[in-house]
C-alpha cells in the first residue's frame, strides 16, 4: 500500500481502556507532532472488524489494537483472513492496555501508552508470522501462541472482576487455589518429523513466548522464522522434587527445561480423546481435533529494533 508524507493511523482501543486519561495524553502528543491519528472505541462483539474494514477503505498506514492479548488477537486475526497480502494491508501496532499483556513484554514493547504509540514512527513494519488454527470447521487467528493444560485452566477461571483489582497477580491467587487440584490431560501430537503420545499438564504452541500472566512456555520462540514453538510438560511425579529443588536453585525457566519436551515445527495435529480446551490468546477453543499451521510473513508489525521475538533482530545483535 502506498504510504502519505503524514502518517494516518487508526486506534482500535477497547472500551475498557476509553476514560484513561493516559491514552488521551499520548493520542494528543501524536497528532500535535503531525500523525493523523482517529480513534475507534470497541462496544460489541464485531467492531473491531467494522472498524478494520473501515480503516482499510480510508487507506490507513497502521492499524494500532489498544487493549491486552485479545485485542491484539481480534485486530490482527480481522487483517489476516482477508485477502489482500501482507504488504497492501494497513501495519499492525500494540498500545498494551491489557492485564497480562503477555504479547507486549515478550516483545519489548513499552507499556507507557505515550512510548507504545512512538515505537510506530520509531520502527519500520517488519513482517511476522501468525498462528492459523482450525477446529469444528472453523478457522482462528492468534500473534500469540495456543495453551493448554493447567495454565488455561487459570487463565480462563480468573475471574474479571479480580483482574480487575489485583491486575496480574489475580493469575497468581486463582493458580493457588488450584493446586493440589491438577489432573492431567490426554492428547496426540503429530507434525513432520515429531509423533508424540501422552499425559501434560502444560502445553503451548505458538510464536509467541508467554500467555497466562507470565508463563514462559515457549521460551525459545521466534515471530519471524515460519515455525511453530511446541512445548509439552508431562505430569512431574517422580521427577516432581528434583524439580522443584532445581526451580528454586536456578529459577522456574529451569525448571521448566528440566522436564519439557520442545521441537519447532511448521504445523502440528493435535488429537484428544475427550475434549480439549486451549487458549488462544485469551479465546478458549474446545475440540478434540486442531490443526495449528505457523502463516509466515502474514502481517507486517512495528516492533522494536532489539525485539527478543524477532529472529532476524536477534542474529543481527550476535
Amino acid at each position: 500500500m502506498t504510504t502519505s508524507m503524514t502518517p494516518r493511523w487508526r486506534l482500535i482501543l477497547n472500551g475498557k481502556s476509553a476514560g484513561d486519561d493516559d491514552v488521551r495524553d499520548a493520542v494528543t502528543a501524536l497528532r500535535d507532532a503531525g500523525v493523523q491519528l482517529d480513534v475507534r472505541v470497541t462496544w460489541e462483539a464485531g467492531d473491531a472488524e467494522r472498524y478494520v474494514a473501515e480503516a482499510i477503505a480510508d487507506g490507513i498506514d497502521a492499524i494500532v489494537a489498544g487493549g491486552g492479548d485479545g485485542t491484539l488477537s481480534e485486530v490482527a486475526t480481522t487483517l489476516a483472513h482477508r485477502d489482500e497480502s501482507a504488504e497492501a494491508l494497513p501495519a499492525l501496532g500494540l498500545l498494551p492496555l491489557g492485564t497480562a499483556n503477555d504479547f507486549a513484554r515478550a516483545a519489548g514493547i513499552p507499556d507507557t501508552p505515550h512510548a507504545a504509540l512512538r515505537l510506530l514512527l520509531q520502527q519500520p513494519a517488519t513482517p511476522i508470522d501468525l498462528l492459523k488454527l482450525d477446529a469444528n470447521g472453523t478457522t482462528h487467528w492468534a500473534a500469540n501462541l495456543a495453551s493448554g493444560g493447567f495454565g488455561t485452566q487459570v487463565t480462563t477461571e480468573t475471574h474479571e472482576g479480580l483482574k480487575k483489582w489485583l491486575g496480574g497477580l489475580a493469575y497468581v491467587v486463582t493458580g493457588l487455589s488450584k493446586l493440589g487440584r491438577i489432573e492431567p490431560l490426554q492428547a496426540r501430537l503429530h507434525g513432520p518429523g515429531f509423533d508424540w503420545e501422552g499425559d501434560f499438564i502444560a502445553l503451548g504452541i505458538g510464536n509467541g513466548r508467554q500467555a497466562g500472566g507470565g508463563q514462559a512456555l515457549c521460551p525459545d520462540a521466534w515471530i519471524d522464522d515460519g515455525l511453530l514453538d511446541v512445548t509439552i510438560v508431562p505430569p512431574l511425579e517422580g521427577d516432581l522434587l528434583a524439580t522443584v529443588g532445581t526451580a528454586m536453585a536456578e529459577g522456574k525457566d529451569a525448571a521448566l527445561d528440566r522436564v519439557a519436551i520442545r521441537c519447532a515445527l511448521p504445523w502440528v495435529d493435535v488429537t484428544a480423546t475427550e475434549p480439549l480446551t486451549l487458549n488462544l490468546d485469551g479465546e478458549p477453543v474446545e475440540a478434540t481435533r486442531f490443526r495449528i499451521e505457523c502463516m509466515s510473513g502474514r502481517l507486517r508489525m512495528h516492533l522494536p529494533a532489539d525485539c527478543p521475538l524477532r529472529g532476524n533482530a536477534a542474529k543481527v545483535a550476535a
